[in-house]
């Protein structure tokens, strides 16, 4: 995951830089007089690294744009954190100002994608990014379901 301006840069950076590379590479191989197939196979694991670093390319703009996916069960919650600051616009540095923590520490807990964070400090995050998360329950079986209990 892309998480910061200077991360995104390198990338598209090394994209540009790896599109070329592989068209000379398969340019070399052409002239070998291997087939199709044969540079399909030697290229493949690149081409396929290629697209990886394109797609996070493109989530890191959808994040830009405000644009997140759906969060089921908490999981991916860490990575929510990090999403949001992208979209608000916020650096590393300016959150870990608002916190009152150390840049490396917020570069750290993003790369760990907040793992094991607590509910307050995740509190802390959304106030100091000036955002606000709701939660919807669904799908709870009848067994499940708060009843009225009379006596």
């Amino acid at each position: 995951m892309i998480r910061n301006e200077v991360e995104y840069k390198s990338t598209v950076r090394r994209v540009q830089e790896q599109a070329e590379r592989l068209m000379q590479q398969v340019a070399e191989l052409k002239s070998t007089g291997l087939t199709k197939d044969q540079i399909k196979r030697v290229t493949d694991p690149v081409r396929s690294f290629h697209e990886q670093l394109k797609e996070e390319i493109e989530s890191y703009e959808r994040l830009k744009r405000g644009e997140f996916d759906e969060l089921q069960n908490l999981s991916g919650f860490g990575e929510l954190l990090v999403a949001v600051r992208i979209a608000k616009g916020v650096t590393q540095r300016e959150l870990a100002k608002r916190l009152g923590v150390s840049e490396s520490q917020v570069s750290r807990d993003e790369r760990n994608e907040y793992h094991g964070i607590t509910i307050d400090r995740a509190n802390r995050i959304l106030e100091a990014l000036d955002v606000e998360i709701t939660t919807e329950v669904s799908s709870l079986g009848r067994s499940r379901r708060p009843r009225l209990v009379r006596s």
